[in-house]
């Protein structure tokens, strides 16, 4: 019998006949029980604890304190991502689904005092190698936003964005606080205070509906530009347009189907059943909401994928609600047409994990591209067009166009500046020039002058008076050439990322590099602040409401940390199209 079997030698495998161990059972060597054996010692473990304690309290310890840490570790990080209350270690059901997962029926979960103390010190750590990366950011870029709870406390969250010396951009929540709406300048320079980067901070972006109102008054209080939230701006385009064109009844009419399945759990039973049996995929009709982009378009699609069920139920219940006529899926159809660009758009602007800030004109670009009227559209059309384009226009008259337009000709795929009309790009290069002037400036050191006696004139000395002016001249030359350099590159391809181009040219265009780590780490949109309100949906926001302020600012704040989302590579598919458009 060969005793060095499972659990240290505690059970051991007997030979079959022809000297060959069976590897399918296993023996005690206490007691001579025998087991089935499937790789996994849960059962023997068991065995040992109940039949044999004394033999199995070595072994028993050892791994109890080893899972148990392993558990506790993980229900921490579970509890940190998924914005899971603390406390939720304490129910039954979850302890037996331990227990079973780790083959331990003795095994208590930690108290909730105990991940509370362990989300605390983990909270600490992550802020901490944050703020380590934070110190050694040349510049940094903040979105904000707010949320009001169940209980009308409201929060202002605040995300940082840099890119850092290895040309990767960085994104992470800074703080959820719960703070008065008339104090968000204040609010904003105590986070920036807290993580000592007051001196560093270039934009913020900010929502226009809720603070571009007295964005007047907030920013002669703050030391850095304003940045509107591009998504924000389509979506209030988009509102505007659907207002004041042709498609507000057909709208209404869709809204009306998707109730009659929505507040009725019959009739939501019987649109799975019959979406099952025409071969479809079993969905629930959601509403269109003015403050969730792009539902209007999904309303859209799902009434448009299930037309053919929807028309035959519709049809059987006699409802007085009743199907869209062939004329009215046209003009949806149409709807679907002139939405599609912008959801895709709002997607692509709506990144954090790659740059966005310099693709707001390229993308803006194509949207007054896709939406000149043709001589075939329908006069709902031309009219949902006309209005979209104006007051998206305007919009982007008022956003930070200065900033926008730096960064589109500091990304090497759009420094041809094609979304741009030709007679403003010599002023971008022009304002680019003027910040390397600036930045040339700076890093000239400051001389101290000390008065001594004047010595007598040389000669010489008639000679050097117009040094200063030769020196201005040899700078604007160095200027020139360093811009010409960087121009006469070949344009990055549209798949390829900015900043590794960036990366790998950094020495060849030492002086640019600086203002293009500036300008492209500022966000296109608000998107990564507001997302930290919708980590875990409705319901996570009820159990935060009932957390103290700092609780809620710990694990949403620790949640976003952790997660750390991987950039999508669908955008790759935009970009292109983007870049396919001509010269402007």
């Amino acid at each position: 019998m060969e005793k060095d079997g499972p659990l240290g030698g505690k059970f051991y495998f007997k030979k079959l006949p022809n000297g060959v161990l069976d590897k399918t059972r296993v023996t005690c060597t206490i007691c001579e029980a025998e087991f089935r054996y499937h790789r996994s010692n849960s059962s023997l473990g068991y065995h040992l604890r109940a039949k044999h304690p004394a033999e199995s309290q070595d072994y028993r310890g050892l791994k109890t304190e080893e899972v148990s840490e392993k558990l506790t570790s993980a229900l921490v990080v579970w509890i940190a991502k998924s914005c899971r209350p603390a406390s939720m270690v304490e129910d039954d059901g979850l302890k037996e689904v331990l227990r079973a997962a780790s083959g331990d029926m003795c095994y208590n979960p930690p108290s909730t005092e105990t991940i509370v103390s362990r989300l605390r010190a983990v909270y600490e750590d992550q802020r901490a190698q944050r703020h380590t990366t934070l110190l050694g950011a040349m510049n940094v870029a903040l979105t904000g936003d707010h949320w009001t709870s169940v209980d009308s406390d409201n929060y202002c969250a605040v995300t940082a964005h840099f890119i850092d010396n290895d040309w990767a951009l960085q994104s992470f929540a800074l703080a959820v606080s719960k703070t008065e709406e008339r104090h968000y300048a204040d609010h904003f320079l105590s986070v920036a205070n807290e993580w000592k980067i007051g001196d560093k901070l270039t934009t913020l972006g900010t929502d226009s509906a809720w603070l571009y109102g007295n964005m007047v008054d907030v920013a002669s209080l703050l030391p850095f530009e304003h940045m509107p939230c591009t998504a924000h701006i389509l979506h209030s385009a988009i509102t505007v347009a659907l207002n004041d064109s042709g498609f507000e009844r057909v709208l209404a009419k869709c809204r009306e189907i998707v109730g009659h399945f929505e507040d009725s759990p019959a009739n939501a039973q019987e649109l799975n059943a019959q979406q099952a049996a025409h071969g479809h995929d079993t969905e629930a009709l959601v509403q269109d909401a003015q403050t969730r982009w792009n539902s209007t378009l999904e309303m859209i699609k799902q009434i448009q994928r299930n037309k053919s069920v929807l028309t035959s139920i519709l049809a059987q219940q006699n409802s007085t609600v009743t199907m869209l006529t062939e004329q009215e899926l046209d003009r949806l159809q149409k709807l679907e047409e002139l939405l599609e660009p912008c959801r895709y758009v709002t997607e692509l602007l709506g990144g954090e994990r790659y740059v966005s800030c310099s693709m707001v004109l390229p993308a803006l670009r194509h949207l007054f591209w896709v939406m000149e009227p043709l001589d075939d559209d329908p006069v709902y059309v031309v009219t949902f067009k006309m209005v979209f384009t104006t007051d998206l226009a305007q919009r982007r008259a008022s956003s930070n166009l200065t900033w926008l337009k730096i960064a589109t000709a500091l990304d090497p795929r759009f420094k041809d500046l094609k979304c741009l009309p030709k007679d403003e790009r010599r002023e971008v290069w022009t304002l680019v020039h003027d910040l390397l002037m600036a930045e040339t400036q700076a890093q000239q050191p400051s001389v101290q002058i000390k008065e001594e006696p004047s010595p007598k004139k040389s000669k010489m000395s008639i000679f050097l008076l117009g040094s200063s002016d030769s020196d201005t001249e040899e700078e604007e030359d160095s200027i020139g050439r360093c811009l010409d350099r960087y121009k006469a590159e070949p344009k990055a391809g549209a798949g390829e990322c900015p900043l590794q181009w960036w990366s790998k040219r950094e020495g060849a265009h030492a002086r640019l590099a600086s203002i293009a780590r500036k300008y492209l780490s500022t966000p296109a949109t608000t998107v990564p602040c507001e997302s930290l309100f919708s980590l875990s949906g409705d319901v996570t926001e009820n159990k935060r409401a009932s957390l103290s302020s700092e609780e809620v600012n710990r694990i949403v704040c620790l949640s976003n940390w952790l997660s750390g989302e991987t950039p999508n590579r669908s955008v790759i598919t935009v970009i292109v199209r983007i870049t396919s458009i001509g010269d402007g």
